[in-house]
């Protein structure tokens, strides 16, 4: 069978990066064979599907239909018992590197926002989806359960365990680019940027008004404050530049910066965080657009085009333009060592600029697309892959495949735009909900599902906010874990089913019909922890909509038994059967951020006070040895920590040992001990409590 190859290496050639480019995975259906008891679903050479069937072939009908919607493959095949007893197909699933277990049919699927840190064991998975190949596989009829196995540096393997009196099994190849409508989505050839991004923005904070004192004194704090947390990035946003033109005007700063760009961006890095960046694809100098009209989309009379909110257009389609206008700019941002780009106007150009300008590319038989790809494609050869793109604002399906990120809605954090492109995050790239800002009832809640969803990170406060007790939010919140979605459908689908009609809009003031938005039903968010020595889950409560929840709903064996800890008021709730009831949130926090946890017969820890994760972010080792827990942690140096634990009738505490850090406090209260522990210094810890 035909493979794919490498065709070109990465090189310079004039200035520009040619990508390593490997040939797309076939647009076809697999090829599924049944020898006596045995099998396999073949796709483009690999065995995806190897599977023993219970029945024998004269037990079963055997039925298969290949269907090609507008080159949406869509491949069915039944395995139908003859005599109604149930079947079983028991064997592996075989994907790349980047393929995870996940839920594929919205009408079936469950309606929390799942997010898994490593792959999930939950039991609603009924699908694997392989990113790299861009293949999903899921049981659309039976009783299934799909478990990781073993994970190899190509290849993740999943046990499945189908069975019923008829099973029926889905394949969908290209199923982002071809099922979802992301006709740019080659992930074959690009990963999505896996590290943590965490930082904070100036818009909200100052406006335009911005100035380099400002800049100066949120860095300050906030390497204290955050970044030992994991903040990363001081971005500056609009309010630096002298105009929106040409890149003198962009790279030779106000007044409001005296020291200049380059000092702008050493200062922040002295401080150890990283310097980022805002900057806007329209163009409002007249006087040069008129002297240099070939750089730029022009309108019937031959002078250069203007829209609304982009000004005069710049030509993608012209390598001038290229050349003079986008290269020099990020060339100078680039040198001078700025590592975070938020590419803003962008709705605006496509919309105002090319949209509104069609003929104009028609008449000069270019693709309009490609042409806004230009402009982006040039912006991320001279700034690098190393460094952070983000694309603001508003959906660029256009864009996939060249930026990091995307701001998916309108100005102003929305949480519940996290609900309406949640299949989007971390598989095509890092969802953008816009700026945090730490304020009472809205803090806790936006901090905590930015996080759990994997989401960009970016705070947006004057510097008094972080002296608050607010801080909190933030700190118990970042860094944020790069997490998978349990979904690759939408939650909430109100937007993304209109994502076509983005070569068809002509303004972009406000959010369009495909923009996320702020209102959606859904509010109960689910990350699945998945550790070499535990897994866990975290269900994240933004109302009161649900008052109670069955372990089933939430991906859980219903026939064991789990511990409740709510992490914001470090409240233990009890353990429970079959289901539980979390009462109100406190309203200080305005949210809960439940860690469920299957109960053991012998101490174990329960959560930590470090990070929303409940441990999953620090805790390296945990393990119960004969009368003994041990654990490995990783702390924040001067910052208090706690480890939970519960304790069983039976075991009485003889010990507690840490390498490294001071214990502070040693308490319990009913079956719960909080142990507090504080180290002068970030460090990793061994600790051990002895029964």
């Amino acid at each position: 069978m035909f493979r794919r190859f490498i065709l070109l290496l990465f090189a310079f050639l004039s200035g520009s990066v040619i990508y390593a480019q490997i040939v797309a995975p076939p647009n076809l259906p697999a090829h599924v064979s049944i020898a006596g008891n045995q099998l396999t679903v073949n796709y483009d050479g690999h065995n995806i599907l190897t599977a023993t069937i219970s029945h024998n072939p004269d037990e079963y009908y055997f039925r298969e239909i290949k269907d090609d919607t507008e080159g949406a493959i869509s491949h069915s095949f039944t395995l139908t018992s003859t005599d109604g007893k149930p079947i079983t197909l028991e064997g592996t699933i075989t994907g790349s590197n980047q393929s995870f277990p996940c839920e594929e049919n919205r009408f079936t699927g469950s309606t929390y926002i799942r997010h898994s840190y490593g792959l999930s064991h939950s039991l609603l998975n009924r699908a694997i989806y392989d990113r790299k190949r861009d293949w999903s596989l899921s049981v659309e009829q039976a009783n299934v359960q799909i478990v990781p196995v073993n994970q190899t540096p190509d290849n993740n393997v999943f046990s499945i365990k189908a069975s019923g009196s008829e099973i029926c099994i889905l394949f969908k190849p290209h199923y982002y680019q071809k099922h979802r409508s992301l006709t740019m989505f080659e992930p074959w050839n690009y990963d999505v940027w896996n590290k943590p991004v965490v930082g904070w923005s100036s818009w909200y904070a100052y406006f335009r008004d911005v100035n380099e004192k400002d800049v100066q004194q949120i860095s300050d704090v906030l390497s204290e404050k955050l970044r030992p947390f994991g903040l990363q990035y001081i971005q500056i946003d609009d309010g630096y530049q002298q105009e929106m033109s040409y890149p003198e005007k962009w790279l030779n700063w106000n007044q409001q910066f005296p020291s200049g760009m380059k000092a702008m961006a050493e200062y922040i890095s002295t401080k150890g965080l990283k310097p980022g960046i805002w900057t806007n694809v329209a163009f409002e100098n007249k006087e040069y657009a008129f002297s240099h009209k070939s750089l730029f989309v022009r309108d019937e009379k031959g002078n250069p085009a203007w829209g609304r909110w982009v000004n005069y257009v710049m030509d993608g389609s012209n390598p001038a333009t290229l050349d003079q206008l986008i290269k020099p700019l990020y060339k100078g941002y680039s040198d001078a060592g700025w590592k975070y780009y938020k590419l803003d106007a962008l709705r605006h150009l496509m919309y105002e600029g090319y949209n509104s300008n069609s003929s104009y590319f028609a008449n000069k038989h270019t693709d309009r697309t490609e042409a806004f790809r230009n402009i982006v494609k040039t912006v991320r050869n001279e700034i690098g892959n190393d460094n952070f793109l983000l694309a603001c604002w508003g959906i660029r399906p256009e864009l996939v495949g060249i930026v990091d990120g995307c701001r998916i809605g309108d100005d102003g954090f929305g949480l519940r735009t996290l609900t309406q492109y949640n299949s989007f995050n971390n598989v095509v790239w890092r969802n953008d909900p816009d700026h945090i800002e730490l304020k009472e009832k809205v803090a806790f809640p936006a901090c905590m599902v930015t996080s759990m969803t994997g989401s960009l990170f970016m705070l947006t406060d004057k510097p008094p906010v972080y002296e608050t007790p607010l801080i909190e939010a933030a700190k118990r919140s970042i860094p944020v874990l790069f997490t998978m979605p349990g979904q690759i459908y939408d939650i909430d689908p109100s937007c993304s089913m209109y994502i076509n009609r983005v070569a068809s809009q002509l303004s972009g003031s406000g959010p369009r019909i495909f923009d996320a938005r702020y209102t959606s039903p859904y509010t109960h968010f689910i990350l699945e922890i998945n550790k070499p020595y535990e897994n866990w889950i975290l269900l994240g409560r933004t109302d009161e909509s649900r008052k109670s929840f069955t372990f089933a709903e939430l991906g859980l064996d219903p026939g064991k038994e789990y511990h409740v800890f709510e992490f914001w008021t470090k409240k233990y709730l009890g353990s429970f059967k079959s289901s539980f009831e979390p009462g109100i949130p406190d309203p200080y926090y305005n949210c809960q951020m439940l860690c469920i946890r299957e109960k053991q017969d012998h101490p174990q820890m329960i959560a930590t006070s470090r990070h929303i994760s409940c441990g999953g972010l620090e805790v390296s080792n945990l393990s119960w040895k004969p009368m003994r827990l041990e654990g490995e942690s990783s702390l924040v140096g001067m910052d208090e920590y706690t480890i939970y634990l519960s304790e069983p009738d039976g075991f009485s505490l003889k010990s507690f040992r840490c390498d490294g850090a001071e214990v502070l406090a040693n308490k319990r209260d009913g079956a719960i001990r909080a142990i507090t522990i504080m180290s002068k210094t970030d460090r990793g810890v061994n600790w051990v409590a002895e029964y």
